[in-house]
């Protein structure tokens, strides 16, 4: 079952019932640092390790649970989760004057979230609630799950971001 804005439904698209981000994730972190005010430590790191360690869990998806379960589901893609991990975190890192550091770093992970959560599906309501919520879903239309996506309208969110990012890298010196 998917959340949608729609409600609740059953539904099968383009990855194995699951839409996604595809290329986006690490341009909207060097976008996210570049537009961040103010001095911050590691600044550009903590933007682009957070912007795509969510998906650090397609190894497991890959080599532990051969695709079996869309990794959407697991811990790294559910906001209560990185909450939790900032709530304990965020106090030790002040204590070592990377208080800002670690904020650009949450954000990050909870922009890539927000990223996935056009066509890919998050866990909001966890644990509450299991439903994936998504704004649009990308139907297989093609033969291949990556032709649909790239022909799909959410392709151009992630388009408009590359172009943001490679817009500031090579014309704008400051955001």
């Amino acid at each position: 079952m998917v959340e949608t804005l729609a409600g609740p439904r059953r539904r099968w698209c383009a990855v194995g019932g699951k839409g996604l981000m595809l290329t986006a994730h690490l341009p909207s972190g060097y976008v996210l640092a570049r537009s961040w005010r103010g001095p911050v430590k590691y600044l550009m790191p903590a933007a682009l390790i957070g912007s795509v360690l969510p998906d650090a869990d397609m190894f497991w998806f890959h080599f532990v649970d051969q695709g079996s379960v869309h990794h959407h589901h697991y811990w790294p893609h559910i906001p209560a989760v990185w909450a939790g991990i900032a709530l304990v975190t965020l106090p030790i890192l002040y204590r070592f004057g990377l208080l800002a550091t670690g904020a650009v770093f949450y954000t990050s992970i909870f922009l890539h979230l927000i990223l996935d959560t056009i066509a890919g599906g998050i866990n909001w309501a966890w644990p509450m609630a299991s439903n994936l919520f998504v704004l649009t879903e990308v139907p297989a239309a093609y033969s291949h799950w990556i032709i649909s996506f790239v022909l799909h309208w959410t392709f151009l969110a992630e388009l408009a971001v590359w172009a943001l990012a490679l817009w500031i890298y090579f014309w704008k010196k400051t955001v």
